[in-house]
């Protein structure tokens, strides 16, 4: 199971939590500052973004099941291997079977689907919904953009018209992903976002970036996606620049008391340096989905110092995947 961390915990107050979490009796800001703010060994990177993560999940409180890698060695590993619910962090795999589709030719990211008005999800998040033009229709590209970024509700059932739920586990399975897989309802072209573990989205994202999930076009497009200034910003980003924000691709996830996060940072050459795979629930305020729930406000406390960590760290890989320019328009 996922451990539990309170503050009373983090400052010495109660027993000692459990393994990977910050030792009694020892102030968490004594913990971070006995390392640099960006070490410059892999070894040392990874013992800092440890203490990072330790600090603010314990601040946080609730149970975290993690899975952090700095450079392909591990920094932080809790109950890595325990099935999670995914929520929306499930919408990159589902998308990674709709682009492996369109990379055996099946579909293309200019086809059509149809939005009458019976398949908007009344409520949740995204865009769709505050629409309320209907019958309309989006391409697929239309479809993914909002998917990952704005995390749109509609656009589950959208994408489940050309990839339905059987198929969407089947190909993750054939990708090496068994325990990643959304759960099918009565009517083939829906599902619920599903399950997961650290471990394994974790794997997804490594394996997205070594390009042997997709084409190299398919996995430039997924990661221009999840990388872009629209791309969620509640919790790793919040705290950033813009510049800085282009190095992250990230997709978070949310229902319940559950918040999720997981995406790739990226050093300055292009090259994936740091992959995290959080997931967190029981902390106080579940109804609260915005910025200030415990949850949001760690992982912003995360996201900088995990980028400085490793800004004099090589990242790993042959591949390098450039930030995408950000330019601002004002009309005309």
């Amino acid at each position: 199971m996922g451990y539990r961390l309170n503050r009373r915990a983090a400052f010495g107050l109660g027993t000692a939590v459990a393994a990977g979490s910050i030792l009694a009796g020892s102030p968490a800001s004594a913990q971070e500052a006995d390392i640099e703010a960006s070490p410059a060994t892999p070894d040392r990177a990874r013992q800092k973004v440890k203490r990072v993560y330790d600090t603010a999940a314990a601040e946080a409180g609730g149970t975290w099941n993690s899975y952090i890698s700095v450079a392909d060695g591990v920094a932080v590993d809790v109950a890595s291997d325990e099935v999670v619910e995914a929520y929306s962090v499930n919408k990159v795999a589902v998308a990674v079977t709709l682009m492996d589709k369109i990379d055996r030719g099946l579909l293309t990211l200019d086809q059509q689907v149809q939005v009458p008005a019976s398949i908007v999800v009344p409520g949740g998040d995204g865009i769709i919904i505050l629409d309320k033009a209907y019958p309309s229709a989006f391409t697929l590209g239309h479809v993914l953009s909002l998917f990952l970024t704005v995390s749109d509700d509609t656009c589950v059932r959208l994408v489940g018209l050309v990839v339905p739920a059987a198929e969407i586990n089947q190909i993750l399975v054939a990708k090496g992903f068994p325990k990643t897989q959304v759960t099918p309802v009565a009517n083939p072209n829906r599902y619920f976002l599903g399950q997961t573990t650290p471990r394994e989205t974790h794997d997804l994202l490594k394996a997205l970036v070594a390009g042997t999930l997709l084409s190299p076009a398919s996995t430039e497009y997924l990661l221009s996606i999840l990388r872009s200034q629209v791309a969620f910003t509640d919790g790793i980003r919040r705290e950033m620049s813009s510049v800085d924000r282009a190095r992250i691709a990230t997709k978070a996830g949310w229902l319940n008391d559950g918040r999720n996060e997981a995406g790739i940072m990226f050093d300055a050459a292009g090259k994936p340096v740091l992959i995290y795979s959080m997931f967190a629930h029981g902390q106080a305020n579940p109804e609260d989905f915005g910025a200030t729930h415990p949850v949001r406000q760690a992982t912003a406390k995360m996201g900088p110092k995990f980028l400085r960590a490793v800004d004099k760290i090589a990242g790993a890989g042959a591949r390098t995947f450039r930030a995408p320019a950000y330019q601002q328009y004002n009309g005309g």
